[in-house]
Formats: structure tokens, sequence, C-alpha cells
């Protein structure tokens, strides 16, 4: 794993622009201190009201690791990684939770990525595989588990899938509207 030093302006620009979604893990930690970081970042990172909404939940061990991977054929990646964090919702406000929750989690994919490190979003999905993630995480009925960030060493940002997205991205001349669409 290299370390990552970003010493300009672009170069941090650069690595937020090269993020990607990973899926991918090789054998390896994710250090104590990556992860304290890792943590302080998802714990600064802004929401509706400064609310705060989220609870994280790490997770580390591997056949925990390997149970949630099997709760959704997209997601079977998860195992891999070194270990995941859950972003825990109070359930009360779904739309606003949700929008807290996406913020949460691009940081936390920007700032593996600056530790060196690959992350990925998995998404439950359903309600039933919900309520099956946060039975084995012990999270409360009531609360919300859409989703875990894994996290670990990785080689490649390449999606695996057979059915992977195209390559590429859309010109900001495809995106962009001036004042009006």
């Amino acid at each position: 794993m290299a370390e990552v030093v970003i010493a300009s302006v672009d170069e941090a620009l650069e690595s937020i622009r090269k993020t990607r979604q990973v899926r991918l893990y090789v054998e390896g930690d994710v250090t104590e201190e990556q992860l304290h970081q890792l943590l302080e970042i998802a714990r600064w990172t802004g929401s509706s009201r400064n609310t705060q909404p989220w609870r994280f939940v790490v997770i580390q061990n591997k056949e925990t690791l390997a149970q949630l991977a099997s709760l959704r054929e997209n997601i079977t990646w998860v195992a891999d990684a070194a270990l995941a964090i859950g972003l825990v919702s109070p359930g009360v406000n779904p739309p606003h939770e949700a929008y807290d929750e996406g913020r949460v989690t691009e940081r936390l994919l920007i700032a593996a990525r600056m530790l060196g490190l690959g992350a990925g979003t998995a998404w439950f999905g359903e309600p039933e595989r919900e309520a099956q993630a946060k039975a084995l995480l012990n999270v409360p009925e009531e609360k919300t588990l859409r989703c875990i960030v894994a996290i670990g060493p990785y080689v490649t940002s390449k999606d695996p899938r057979p059915t992977g997205p195209k390559p590429g991205r859309l010109s900001l001349d495809e995106l962009v509207y001036w004042e009006k669409m």
C-alpha cells in the first residue's frame, strides 16, 4: 500500500476526480490510525441542521463480513474487504437521513483513497435484506441501515462485474446547462 501525500490543490482535486467504487480487495489490513482518520472524517461530515444522525458500526470480523456479503448477489465483494463501516440512521426522517448518508458515504470513499485504501458502498436494497443486516449487527429494528462502506487495500478500481458500467464520463457540454435547461 503506497503512502498518499497531497502536495497541492490540483493533486487534491485529481484525487477526488479519481475516486471510484472499489470492488476488488487484496489481503491486508487497515491500520488503527487509518481507521481512526476515516471515522474522524465521517464524524466531521456536515449534516442537515447539524443533526449528525448517523452512528457507525465498524465490522472487522471476517465471518460477519461474509454474512453481510451474502445478503445480496451484487455485494459479494464485501467479504474480501479488510473491514466495513455500517451507517445507521435514526429512521425518523428518511429523506433527510438518506441525503446525509450519501454525504458521509462519499467522504469515506474519498478519504480512503487519500489514505491509499479502496472503499465501496454496498447497499442492501430491499427491506428484508436490511432487516437481516440489522439483525447481524444488533441494530435496533426502528433504525435504518441501508448500506455499509467496505474498506481495504486494493489493486484496481476497475469494475469486475461482466455487466459493469460503460467506461468514461459524459462531457460537461452534455451535463451542464447555464441559467436554464
